[in-house]
């Protein structure tokens, strides 16, 4: 391994820690000793969320003659991202852990490869989302699966009684339950999402868009500068902000669109857009099934008029913001056979399917041939409420991820730092000129290409 490698894959361990098969085809384990599997998976926000994984790992473990020991760690306060810092600097631990979506690059150096077992998959399923590609393919090797559990979309999830009423459009009849667009889905663009951001913010249901340093905001903005073309860092992490007029056009539109949010979006964390729209203050957020489900869940008014449909499409396309988890493997486990087999046993299409009906169609495939399950047709009410969530071929969009395609040790660190808002909160709220707020943003970069 090279120094430069070394210097890589710690800044992108330093920028994370900033924020504190068939049975033939998968490895065999039939025959061996009996071992046990520690897994230590990502606690679900969706109530029920974690009995698939759960189910799963005791039916596979009961055929295979393994035991199968299941974790799940919460992401609040980071404690998901601890534990793979110290179990990484102890070596032991789990032999799967559920990844989050900079840290296979991250750790790559200590995970076994999993180009067998992708391999093996993408010849049945076809291929992953080319973001979860950049995610977790390192020197050309695949460092973690693409997982299923946790995977999620930010596309629209708007109310329709409030949309209806004031912003003059029906979701349901622009995007329904079915492999077509409606009347007026050709026309969903940003300057059609800010006149109707306009008319919410004045009926008093402004759309609930995050803009601080947290993932939903930072997802979002960066959909809306990839659908315009408008990367602030090339494939090798050069700034590419000085004179690019794609970047201008859509940092002066994020101007314009601030005027018409929350006055305290600034300040918001990931999960004050859900309580928004939950409580009838917003007419359309960004944001998985979570909210939707949790509504449900608790019976709060105005759960069965939520809708979710595709983001708005830009001068360069439609992007919606994908934030995966990934399964990995420590290369100190001294189960690696069992443990590939079983998460190739995991992303198989049944398994899939389990894992993404029981989370109320909250959990993504990184396949696109999966992206037709019977759960997002059938959820409800209202039926059909998640149907246009994973990306659909009518759809005509891409997955997101904010910052790409610079390398990720260095495009971590400006997405932990929130620099895509913290740029449009510098004019918006700090009253600087664009050309200042750019200047400013040049700068930071700079630093994180030094670096």
């Amino acid at each position: 391994m090279t120094n430069a490698t070394l210097s890589r894959r710690s800044a992108l361990k330093a920028g994370i820690g900033g924020v504190a098969a068939s049975a033939l085809a998968a490895p065999a384990v039939h025959g061996q000793p009996r071992t046990t599997i520690r897994c230590g998976f990502w606690d679900h926000w969706v109530p029920a969320g974690n009995g698939a994984l759960r189910e799963l790992c005791a039916a596979w473990g009961q055929r295979e003659r393994v035991d199968v020991q299941v974790d799940f760690i919460t992401s609040v306060g980071r404690q998901n991202e601890l534990t793979i810092a110290a179990q990484a600097q102890s070596k032991s631990g789990h032999d799967i852990l559920s990844f989050p979506t900079w840290f296979p690059a991250a750790y790559a150096d200590q995970l076994v490869p999993m180009d067998d077992v992708m391999g093996r998959l993408a010849a049945k399923y076809g291929a992953v989302t080319q973001a979860a590609e950049y995610l977790a393919k390192r020197d050309g090797k695949w460092v973690a699966v693409p997982a299923v559990s946790g995977t999620q979309m930010k596309p629209c999830l708007g109310r329709i009684d409030l949309l209806k009423q004031h912003a003059g459009f029906d979701p349901r009849e622009m995007w329904p339950a079915a492999d077509r667009a409606g009347p007026g889905a050709d026309g969903w663009n940003w300057d059609a999402f800010l006149a109707a951001a306009e008319k919410c913010h004045a009926a008093g249901v402004p759309f609930g868009l995050p803009m601080g340093s947290f993932s939903d905001a930072v997802d979002w903005v960066g959909a809306l500068f990839a659908s315009f073309g408008a990367n602030m860092l090339d494939e090798r992490g050069r700034p590419t902000v000085s004179g690019n007029q794609k970047l201008r056009a859509a940092v002066e539109y994020m101007a314009r669109l601030a005027r018409f949010l929350p006055n305290d979006v600034w300040a918001w964390d990931d999960a004050s857009n859900n309580r928004a729209i939950q409580g009838g203050r917003s007419a359309l957020i960004f944001n998985p099934p979570s909210a939707w489900a949790v509504a449900r869940r608790d019976n709060m008014a105005g759960h069965d008029q939520q809708w979710t449909f595709p983001m708005p499409s830009g001068p360069e396309g439609r992007f919606t913001p994908y934030l995966p988890y990934f399964w990995g493997i420590w290369n100190f486990s001294r189960n690696v056979g069992p443990s590939k087999a079983l998460i190739e046993f995991l992303s198989e299409r049944e398994s899939a399917d389990k894992q993404t009906t029981i989370s109320n169609g909250y959990d993504i495939p990184p396949f696109a041939s999966m992206n037709d399950f019977a759960v997002w047709q059938n959820e409800g009410p209202p039926t059909g409420v998640v149907y246009n969530y994973p990306i659909k071929p009518h759809h005509n969009a891409r997955t997101s991820v904010a910052f790409a395609p610079a390398p990720p040790e260095i495009a971590v660190q400006a997405y932990t730092q929130g620099l895509n808002t913290g740029l449009i909160a510098r004019i918006a709220q700090g009253g600087q000129t664009v050309d200042q707020a750019l200047g400013w943003a040049e700068r930071e970069l700079r630093n994180f290409a030094r670096g």
